[in-house]
């Protein structure tokens, strides 16, 4: 019985530091700034998430969420003195950067031992450079160019007006329109986009590729997962769609000319209904080429395993 009560004890004792281990104190700095047109964001934080939602007005508001890993206030407060938080403004540029200070060390097990989210509301005009090195990146509709960069996390991105170039080490990428050059780059999730209307690249390392509608010139790559692409209106230039693992599929308008140059190593390439002078390979053979509807851009799509489908759109 003693040996029983001395075993409840210490399973008391241990689950009592590890609720003080993973106890969070949190905090809020809250600050506003009067902006022109065309107001440049420049964000940086270790740890967090960084959100941007756009908004009528003048008025750029950043909200720093701080996830303290400490067991009391005062802890808290200690933890602080070793976070570099600048949230300031300079000209027409709004800089909101939160940094621990290396050497610190490990705080309960956590690195960095307070986590920053950076929220903020911006002119719709805005343009933006974000930076995470483990959160999520969440922009709206936003009308300057982007770049956002995050080595943990899942970006999504609204209606872009300019142009877009945003990367992930290990995340999902989401992009509902883009009126500009667009790159996208994920070493480990996939590429969903709706629109893009501007030469747009796309590239992961273990995911699908998905794209709703192209309007311009289209290199889409994945080493692991599907691509899957829709044409609107002629080609612009030269396409390729490649992946070494999955399918690919192209869907092209009524009547569209191309080039088209298909091959695959592990299944068929279909064109079923394409109007198509065949001068390499056949449809249901494992490669194909020629001009389709009298020619134009070159449309290369290439697949190390499985098949490959071009589908011809009635309009």
């Amino acid at each position: 019985m003693h040996c029983l009560n001395r075993v409840l004890i210490a399973c008391a004792l241990v689950s009592g530091a590890g609720a003080a281990a993973y106890a969070k104190v949190d905090r809020v700095v809250d600050k506003s700034f009067q902006v022109q047109p065309g107001v440049h964001l420049t964000v940086s934080t270790s740890g967090g998430e960084i959100r941007v939602d756009p908004a009528d007005g003048s008025t750029v508001r950043v909200l720093a969420k701080e996830r303290i890993h400490a067991s009391s206030d005062a802890e808290a407060d200690k933890i602080l003195q070793d976070l570099e938080l600048t949230i300031e403004q300079r000209g027409n540029e709004i800089v909101a950067t939160a940094q621990y200070a290396h050497g610190s060390g490990w705080h309960f097990g956590f690195w960095p031992p307070v986590e920053v989210d950076f929220v903020i509301t911006a002119p719709r005009d805005a343009s933006g450079d974000l930076k995470t090195s483990g959160g999520d990146v969440t922009v709206g509709d936003l009308g300057g160019n982007l770049k956002a960069h995050t080595s943990g996390g899942e970006i999504k991105l609204g209606k872009m007006g300019a142009e877009v170039d945003a990367s992930t080490s290990g995340g999902d990428v989401a992009l509902e329109e883009a009126a500009g050059r667009t790159m996208l780059d994920t070493s480990g999730g996939n590429i969903s986009v709706g629109r893009v209307a501007g030469p747009t690249e796309l590239k992961t390392s273990g995911g699908d590729i998905r794209v709703e509608s192209v309007e311009n010139t289209l290199n889409a790559e994945t080493s692991g997962g599907n691509v899957k692409a829709s044409f609107k209106g002629a080609l612009k230039g030269d396409c390729r769609l490649s992946t070494s693992g999955g399918e690919v599929k192209a869907t092209i308008g009524r009547n569209v000319g191309l080039r088209l140059d298909a091959k695959t190593s592990g299944g068929d390439v279909n064109a079923a209904g394409v109007t198509i002078k065949i001068d390499h390979g056949g449809v249901g053979k494992s490669s194909l080429s020629g001009d389709v509807n009298g020619g134009g851009p070159l449309l290369k799509l290439r697949t190390s395993g499985g098949d490959i489908d071009l589908i011809e759109r009635s309009e």
